[in-house]
């Protein structure tokens, strides 16, 4: 069949990009080989805070005295319910997908599809039969997996990565983590707060070593309060045991060797892009440093071909995904579009307490060589913060002296994922520290803090 477009994987890209094709008229095929949805939404995004919402509840049980609540008995986590409730929130999900496929009208061709040559695909089923179509565009969208260490390979049972951590049997009594990020992060906080013994090892001298120094200090400081015993400027050399616990040999900042004991090694170093078997070299499509080139509206050297998401140079963020998917089907379309400005993407972690950032860290500030002024508000001096038991962390934002321009924000505490919007369309829109100053937030609310930080910076604050 002949289409306007053919996408190549159904995640935050791909379902992005088809159905955004389909309301400008395109007639479109997506192929996908797994679930709809791709890893973020199946293997990723969503089962995650799914299982980091149990929790959150399990802690709120455990700490139901500190609000006056008495609970008979002892509150107990059901493991294996927990990971049968998030694996029914990807499911349904995923479900969604396939609905907003079928009201947008776009076939979904199920196997694993590959680039042949300009306009044309080849797709290879479940059953090994190959078909090929043809499509004026095609976008590659075959997102990322977890990466794997020469001395840490995964075996999909004692060392594993992500995909595994989401449904374990059972719950390990002790689990080493590989990597403090986003990912490692998040799983630490997880079985921590389920009852394993968690060790998290992170080679940079903080953990969630791309945030701003202070938070990334902060998380330190919170998560070994939970009694996860972090382990920076460290490394993984090697891990040992074919019987009982793994014997993980470990280089402390000193140098030494350490060696640890765990039922489990997670392996959280971050990803490796769906670039092998897809066509890549056979059809002479440009790389750059193991991602796909792209221009500006994320189209190859060759004609008619692009590519989004985790493949190509940005951070491997779902969010991001979709926004370049947005932005490659407008221009294909023929619309006025202007290339997405990288200085507003937003990060967000969803440990307790969570994380949320975007633009420069104070240091990177710095560096740029601005002269800046920079904002902080603590949550101990927030009404809500302290009525809701989460007082934890801050609000820092981080401006241009000269003109306001807000360069950075940074925040550590209750609720700041859904906080960090707002901060994004003030910095899309060039406001100034001065008017969010004046822009009135309603009280009590956590959102506060961002008009205190930045009336700290001009010697404005209240309540500090």
């Amino acid at each position: 069949m002949n289409y306007d477009l053919i996408v190549i994987g159904s995640g935050p890209g791909g379902y992005v990009a088809g159905i955004r094709a389909a309301q400008l008229n395109m007639k479109v095929a997506v192929v996908e080989r797994a679930e709809l949805g791709g890893i973020c939404l199946n293997w990723g995004c969503i089962p995650t805070k799914s299982l980091l919402k149990s929790a959150q509840v399990y802690d709120y049980m455990k700490h139901a005295n500190d609000y006056g609540i008495d609970i008979e008995g002892e509150a107990k986590p059901n493991f294996e319910n927990i990971v049968q409730r998030s694996r029914g929130v990807a499911q349904k999900m995923s479900t969604g997908i396939s609905y907003l496929f079928k009201k947008n009208k776009i076939d979904v061709i199920e196997g694993f599809g590959k680039l042949k040559s300009e306009g044309l695909i080849e797709v290879v089923d479940n059953n090994g039969e190959k078909k090929e179509y043809t499509a004026k565009n095609i976008i590659l969208a075959t997102g990322a997996r977890s990466r794997e260490l020469p001395n840490l390979p995964q075996d999909g049972k004692r060392i594993i990565g992500y995909r595994k951590a989401l449904t374990l049997e059972k719950l390990p009594k002790s689990m080493i983590v590989v990597g403090s990020g986003a990912i490692g992060s998040e799983f630490a906080y997880f079985y921590s707060s389920m009852g394993t013994k968690v060790t998290l090892v992170e080679f940079m001298p903080n953990i969630l070593p791309i945030e701003d120094e202070e938070v990334s200090k902060q998380i330190g400081r919170s998560f070994k309060k939970s009694k996860i015993k972090v382990m920076t400027n460290s490394s993984v050399e090697s891990v040992e045991g074919e019987e009982g616990d793994l014997k993980v040999n470990i280089k402390n900042k000193k140098g030494q060797i350490e060696v640890h004991e765990a039922e489990i090694v997670l392996s959280a170093v971050g990803i490796t892009p769906n670039i092998e078997n897809i066509g890549l070299e056979e059809v002479g499509v440009e790389m750059e440093n193991g991602r796909v080139k792209v221009d500006d509206f994320y189209k190859t050297n060759i004609n008619g071909v692009y590519a989004i998401g985790d493949i190509v140079k940005g951070p491997a963020l779902a969010h991001v995904a979709s926004a370049e998917a947005i932005c490659c089907i407008e221009k294909i379309a023929g619309m006025d579009v202007k290339p997405i400005d990288y200085t507003t993407i937003p990060g967000c972690t969803y440990t307790t307490p969570e994380v949320a950032s975007m633009g420069l860290t104070e240091k990177a500030a710095k560096e740029a060589g601005h002269e800046i002024k920079v904002g902080k508000f603590p949550f101990t001096a927030s009404g809500k913060a302290s009525a809701a038991g989460a007082n934890e962390g801050f609000v820092k934002l981080i401006f241009d002296a000269k003109y306001g321009e807000l360069l950075g924000a940074h925040m550590i505490g209750a609720n700041v994922t859904e906080m960090i919007a707002e901060l994004i369309v003030a910095r899309k829109l060039e406001t100034t520290g001065h008017e969010l100053i004046k822009a009135i937030h309603p009280h009590p609310t956590m959102s506060e803090a961002i008009m205190e930080a930045a009336a700290a910076a001009y010697d404005e604050v209240i309540h500090l």
